[in-house]
Order: C-alpha cells, then sequence, then structure tokens
C-alpha cells in the first residue's frame, strides 16, 4: 500500500495543477474594436469570440505551452503563443487586412506547428473552401488540391490517389483515428462525410515514420468539427440541390459549450440518381444514398482534455457498367454495395508540469456487402423500378442474400509523450497500433478470415537554429503480424481453396527533413523518407469474383513488402501580393504490387492476379498567384501538377494521372456588414493526353472544363447564411478521365451540374 501512494505522490508531483485565464481587446489596424473574432485553441479544442467592444477571455486553460488562433474574415490570421505564468494573461492583438495567404496550424504532423514553421510541406483547406470551388462530394474536392487526384465511378465512388498512389498507400484519418473500411478495394468510396469534417491535410509522400505501415505515399488528415465556443449555443442547418442528377444533400447540426463541457451532434443525407453525360442519357446504377450521424463531448480541466466521438456512416451505392435502363430512381438496382462504417474515438491529453502525454484509442466496425444477379430470378424483378412501392422494395432486398459480405473491427492506440523542451529543441516518443479482424458472412469468399496485429515504436525530434532553420529527423520500427484461416470453397462446381498463412513483417523507417530560407525570400524544404507498406489481404490471398471490379481476382502468398525512398524539394517565393511555389519529388518503390490480367477467363471474368516489381514515380506541382495592388480583389492563380510511374522494366505504371493545369480568375467583396466573404470565380482545368499507361490500359485523350462559382455570407439579424452557386463542366464537355474506372466500358463522365447550397447558423 505504501509503494502505490509513492507511486501516485511522485505521479502527482509532475502533474501541472495551475490554471491559466487569458483575455484582451482585438482591434483592426484601424484601431477598431473587431466583434465576433474567432479566438481559438487547436489543440484543446475549444474557443470563444469578441463581444462588440473587442473583448475575449478564455478560462480553465491548462498551465501549458499554447498556440492560440485568431482569425476573421477580411483580416490577417494570427497564431500567438502563450507560456505557463502563474498570473492571468493579458493579450491584445491588432490584425491587419487580409492578403492572400493564411498561416495554420498543422495537426497531421507530430508537432503541430504553423505550416510556415513545418519542415514538411503540408497542403490545408477548410471544407468551405473546398465547396467553393464546386465540390459534389468529399472526395472530389480533396482532388482539387495540388498532387491529389481520385479513381472513380460515377459520382459517388471515389478513392484518393496521392502523386500516382492509391488503395492501402494513401492512409486516411479520421477523429484522429487510422479509418479501415476495406480501402483495398476500388469500388467504394471513403465511407465518411463532409458534414462531420472541419479540414483536411494532406501529407505528399512517405509517412510511416508518423503513421506506420501502408503510409508508403501520404496521408489524407480530416480534422473533425469544432465545437461552439465557449458558453454559446449553435444550430446550423444546410441545403445542397444539383441538377445533373437530381441530388440532394441535407444537413443538420447543434452545438452548445460551457467552461469545461461541450457537446455537438449532426446528421445528414445525401440521395442521387445515375448522373447524366452530355448525351442527355444516363448512366445507369450510379445512383448512390447516403445517411450520415456524428456525436461528441469534450471536457477540459487544467490537467486534462479529452473528446469522445462517434460516427454513424451507411450508404447504398450502385455499381454501373453500362449506358442502359433510363431512369431518375435513387434506390440502386443490381450489382450494389450496402456499406456501413461506424467509429469512436478517445482523444486525450495529459498535462504534466514540462511536458505532456497524448492519447487516441479508437474503435472502427465496418460492414460490407455486395449484391448481385443470380440466375434464378428473372432479370425485371431484379430491378428496383422508379414506380415500385417502398414495401416491395423493403420486401425484395429481405430476400436478396450478398454474395459478399465482410465485417471489419479494428482497435487502434496512439500513446506519445512530449519530452519537456530543451533550449530548441522538441522531442517525441511513442507506441502505435492495431488489432484487425476480418470475418466473412456472404455465399462467396474474395479473402479469408484473418486477424492483424500491428505495433510500432518511433521517435522524432526537431531544432530550430537562427535565421528561420529547422532540421527535423526520426526512426521508427513495425512489426505486422498477419494470420488467416483455412477456407475451402465451391462455387459453380470449381473447388477455391484458402490455404492458411502466417506472416510477419518487420521494418525501419526514418526521415530527414531541413527547412531553411534561401536568399532572404525563398522557404525552402529538403526532405527524404523512407516508408514500407505490407501486403494487405487481397493481395496475399484473393481467390475468387470480385463483382465490384467485375473480375477473378488471385492473390500471391509470396509477396513481400514494399519499401520506398523517396526525395522531396519544396521552394516558395512569398510576398505581400505575389506567391510562386515549385515543389518536386523523385520515389523509388522496391517490389511495387500491383495487378494485372493473365489473359484467362473464371466463371466467365477475366482473371487478374498480382504481382511486384520494382517502380520509379517522379514529378511535382508547380504554380503561382497573383494578388496585384491596388486592385486587391482580384486573384489570379495557375498550377500544373505532372507525374510519372514506371516500372524497373520500362513499362509504366497503371492508373497514373494525367498531367493537369489548372487557372483560375476569382474576384473578392464585401458589402459593408450584410454581405461578407463574398466571391466570384472562374476556373478552366486542362488535362493533357494521358499516354504513358501500362500494357492492359487504353490511352487518354486531354480535355478542358470549365466551372464557375459565386457565393457570400449573408447577415440577417443574428442569423448567418452561406450561399454558393456552382456550374461544373459548363460547357457541357464530352470526355473520359484517364482514372475512371468506367474507360473501359468508354462511359463518359459526368455532364454539366449546377450546384446551389445554403447553409445558415444561429
Amino acid at each position: 500500500m505504501k509503494l502505490y501512494l509513492t507511486l501516485i505522490f511522485i505521479a502527482l508531483s509532475y502533474i501541472s495543477i495551475a490554471q491559466q485565464k487569458i483575455s484582451g481587446i482585438i482591434t483592426s489596424n484601424q484601431n477598431q474594436p473587431l466583434y465576433g473574432v474567432e479566438v481559438f485553441i487547436e489543440e484543446l479544442q475549444i474557443g470563444t469570440s469578441t463581444n462588440e467592444n473587442g473583448y475575449y477571455e478564455l478560462t480553465n486553460l491548462p498551465n501549458t505551452s499554447s498556440q492560440i488562433k485568431y482569425q476573421f474574415l477580411g483580416y490577417n490570421t494570427q497564431i500567438k503563443i502563450i507560456t505557463p505564468q502563474q498570473t492571468p494573461i493579458v493579450l491584445d492583438v491588432i490584425l491587419d487586412d487580409a492578403v492572400f495567404k493564411m498561416d495554420e496550424i498543422i495537426i497531421s504532423t507530430p508537432f503541430n506547428k504553423l505550416q510556415s514553421e513545418n519542415v514538411m510541406k503540408v497542403d490545408k483547406a477548410t471544407i468551405q473552401q473546398l465547396k467553393t470551388k464546386g465540390a459534389a462530394t468529399l472526395v472530389e474536392g480533396v482532388s482539387s488540391m495540388p498532387g491529389v487526384s481520385q479513381l472513380s465511378t460515377g459520382m459517388g465512388i471515389g478513392k484518393p490517389v496521392i502523386r500516382g498512389l492509391r488503395g492501402n498507400r494513401v492512409l486516411v484519418y479520421a477523429q484522429g483515428i487510422r479509418l479501415e473500411n476495406q480501402q483495398f478495394g476500388d469500388e467504394h468510396g471513403l465511407g465518411i462525410d463532409d458534414s462531420s469534417v472541419e479540414s483536411v491535410e494532406v501529407i505528399k509522400g512517405p509517412a510511416s515514420l508518423l503513421y506506420g505501415s501502408d503510409a508508403l505515399g501520404g496521408v489524407l488528415y480530416f480534422n473533425p468539427v469544432k465545437f461552439a465556443d465557449v458558453n454559446t449555443f449553435n444550430v446550423n442547418a444546410n441545403q445542397t440541390y444539383f441538377t445533373n442528377t437530381q441530388g440532394s444533400g441535407t444537413s443538420f447540426g447543434v452545438k452548445k459549450s460551457y467552461d469545461s463541457w461541450k457537446f455537438l451532434a449532426n446528421g445528414a443525407t445525401n440521395s442521387h440518381s445515375d448522373y447524366k453525360i452530355p448525351n442527355k442519357n444516363r448512366v445507369t446504377n450510379t445512383r448512390f444514398q447516403e445517411q450520415i450521424f456524428n456525436a461528441a463531448i469534450g471536457f477540459n480541466s487544467n490537467l486534462v482534455s479529452s473528446t469522445a466521438r462517434f460516427n454513424f456512416n451507411q450508404s447504398k451505392v450502385g455499381i454501373p457498367h453500362e449506358i442502359g435502363d433510363q431512369s431518375t430512381a435513387k434506390t440502386p438496382h443490381l450489382p450494389f454495395q450496402d456499406l456501413t462504417n461506424k467509429m469512436v474515438s478517445l482523444n486525450t491529453i495529459f498535462f504534466l508540469n514540462n511536458s505532456k502525454i497524448t492519447t487516441v484509442f479508437g474503435y472502427t466496425n465496418n460492414n460490407r456487402k455486395e449484391f448481385e444477379e443470380h440466375d434464378d430470378h428473372d432479370e425485371h424483378e431484379e430491378l428496383h423500378d422508379e414506380h415500385d412501392a417502398d414495401e416491395d422494395d423493403d420486401h425484395h432486398e429481405e430476400s436478396l442474400h450478398p454474395s459478399l459480405h465482410l465485417k471489419l473491427n479494428t482497435f487502434s492506440y496512439d500513446a506519445k509523450w512530449h519530452l519537456p523542451k530543451l533550449n530548441k529543441f522538441e522531442g517525441i516518443v511513442g507506441v502505435q497500433g492495431l488489432y484487425q479482424e476480418n470475418s466473412n458472412f456472404g455465399e462467396e469468399i474474395l479473402i479469408p478470415d484473418a486477424t492483424t496485429n500491428d505495433v510500432g515504436l518511433l521517435f522524432t525530434g526537431t531544432f530550430d537554429f537562427k535565421n528561420n532553420n529547422s532540421l527535423q529527423a526520426g526512426l521508427r520500427f513495425d512489426i505486422r503480424d498477419l494470420k488467416t484461416k483455412e477456407h475451402v470453397v465451391i462455387h459453380e462446381d470449381e473447388i477455391h481453396t484458402f490455404e492458411a498463412l502466417n506472416k510477419n513483417y518487420q521494418n525501419f523507417s526514418a526521415s530527414l527533413g531541413y527547412k531553411t530560407t534561401l536568399f532572404k525570400v525563398i522557404t525552402s524544404r529538403f526532405n527524404t523518407a523512407t516508408g514500407f507498406k505490407a501486403p494487405n489481404l487481397a493481395e496475399l490471398t484473393s481467390n475468387g469474383v470480385h463483382h465490384g471490379s467485375n473480375r477473378f481476382e488471385i492473390g500471391n502468398p509470396n509477396l513481400t513488402s514494399e519499401r520506398n525512398v523517396q526525395l522531396d524539394i519544396a521552394m516558395e517565393y512569398d510576398t505581400k501580393y505575389f506567391e510562386i511555389f515549385a515543389n518536386g519529388f523523385y520515389n523509388f518503390i522496391n517490389n511495387y504490387i500491383f495487378i494485372s490480367p493473365t489473359g484467362e477467363m473464371e466463371d466467365g471474368h477475366p482473371v487478374y492476379k498480382y504481382t511486384q516489381e520494382n517502380a520509379n514515380l517522379y514529378g511535382g506541382e508547380f504554380g503561382f498567384h497573383l494578388h496585384p495592388y491596388p486592385v486587391d480583389w482580384i486573384h489570379l492563380q495557375s498550377s500544373f501538377e505532372t507525374v510519372v510511374g514506371k516500372q524497373s522494366n520500362g513499362d509504366y505504371l497503371p492508373l497514373i494521372p494525367a498531367n493537369k493545369f489548372i487557372n483560375t480568375v476569382r474576384t473578392e467583396f464585401d458589402v459593408k456588414q450584410w454581405l461578407r466573404n463574398g466571391f466570384a470565380a472562374v476556373t478552366v482545368e486542362s488535362n493533357l493526353d494521358q499516354q504513358n499507361v501500362s500494357g492492359f490500359e487504353a490511352p487518354s485523350k486531354g480535355y478542358n472544363l470549365l466551372n464557375i462559382g459565386a457565393g457570400a455570407t449573408f447577415k440577417v439579424s443574428k442569423v448567418n447564411f452561406d450561399v454558393s452557386l456552382n456550374l461544373n463542366n459548363a460547357l457541357d464537355k464530352q470526355y473520359i478521365s484517364h482514372l475512371s474506372r468506367l474507360k473501359l466500358d468508354e462511359i463518359p463522365n459526368i455532364g454539366r451540374n449546377f450546384i446551389a447550397s445554403v447553409k445558415f447558423n444561429i
């Protein structure tokens, strides 16, 4: 008993029991108090807004260093760092008129620094910014960011591609935990919706040091929606309409925060019919439906900050393959997928005397069903006709049995100790991992029942020199154990055997980066990093028809881990009215895994088998942003991105995005106090010919798309209305994206689409 009391006493001696209060007045550079300025501490997920006198106040803060963000429309965002003090802090802030670029705190990197201070180049955008570009879906919005594309099947199915890499090589994080939803498949979406997301950060390149196996190509890090300001109650609703698909998206949310406790809940529903191509035909079964619910509860004290979040996403997505039955029904017919994803996370920060410990625990339940047409049913009985009654639909669906039914349960953990800061050095040690179970319940088996266990140990540190120079390095060791069960499946008189596997993969990952200023005006970042990806279940064990991909897939149990080394150089020249950037990379991947056709047929489907070969990818993103004085309400932006992917034998890699130009003219304006953040924009997206294709791909022709957008925030009494109008593919251009999975069937992408969105906040 004495020993326990001694340990408790020692632990408490390291914990800071003091708390801080910070307050101040925020004014413009004309010495006018600013009303409604957002004051937010990202790490603690707490914030407030200034009153009519520009006054703000935050209490019950831990007595530790914190970064406070001051943000207001039309003014430059400022970041202030407060240090531990025993007396209340008074911090007055003067905001300058805005230029085109705002400095942001980056959450996806280990030290949560400002982007200007980061050694790694990370792109960040808010969901609102992506919506002003006319993005119809979350992944479409992300694909508008430099170096990011999407592998799509119509409008409802999209998977992110970062610099030519996709699938398991691109990790997706939501609520601080790794999103696990059988992401090896190309024929289903992310499983999260923009109603639960505040912003997205994109790490391009190996991130295995930070996130472990599979972060070979990069990371999409979705920051969840914020809580309401302290001691406020907020209601918001959004309605969006899409003319092309006769689709709609509706969301509703409430938020309430107190000094220590905070709560939020929101729900959304999306429904779309088959999309229309320029010749006015609809692509059959590209329809989809989606329901989402999110909830969160948070608590802050001087000792701890903790947030628990829950996310539910259920969708039914049609699997298209032809331009056939013309319908505006929104219920998918066979074949289709029924996907349900549930996520629970607990993020906690423990504040010690001169350091802190962060922990993230998560659980994800993914339930994936694929329904196909059966020979013993008449085709007309299979279709969900738009005139069918709801009860007939329900009865019909209950009579179906999924051909493929996978349940994936994932338990994840992440614990890091942020070491006490020593002069200019900051360090982190941590442990991360997951335990995962995959189970089959369908008529057919594509991949076997299996368990996966990941454990990773990491250390990373950063050292700041004089004159804005920083050095960052790290080392990590990972172990992955994968065990599968033996299965014997008989399908159409064919015996498919899944041999039991017991695999172990180990790997060291490292990174080294340096940030400096060249010629006093060019911010330069030089990074090299290694990454790895252990073979996933599909690559090792597939042995059956994958109806979502319309092919018979065969795995290869002899596959070894992919390992890569990537070099990145990023240059930025910034002035108050002009920015130019150049990002280049070279990525060598040892034992790159991909699937290719064998030329054989099985069960009436072409046979594809997994294989591997060394590969090289190289390219980059380049562009400028002009904000001329004195007509600083005009923005001229231009960017170019390119990727080349080759195998070591000289053949090109499959599904590498075409080179792309994006040119935008944008105006911004305000009208007194009732119209804020107004904008109008015209964008021309030019995708070039893609002739560098693999042996089983067809080349793609280039095309130009014209997109037009406008919007503003209208203030009526105490209610803010955000209105956004976008016309995508305004000239109704007929084209086929190189990364469209419907390209083999020569089915064009979506035609002209007018999107109108209204959101109000109280």
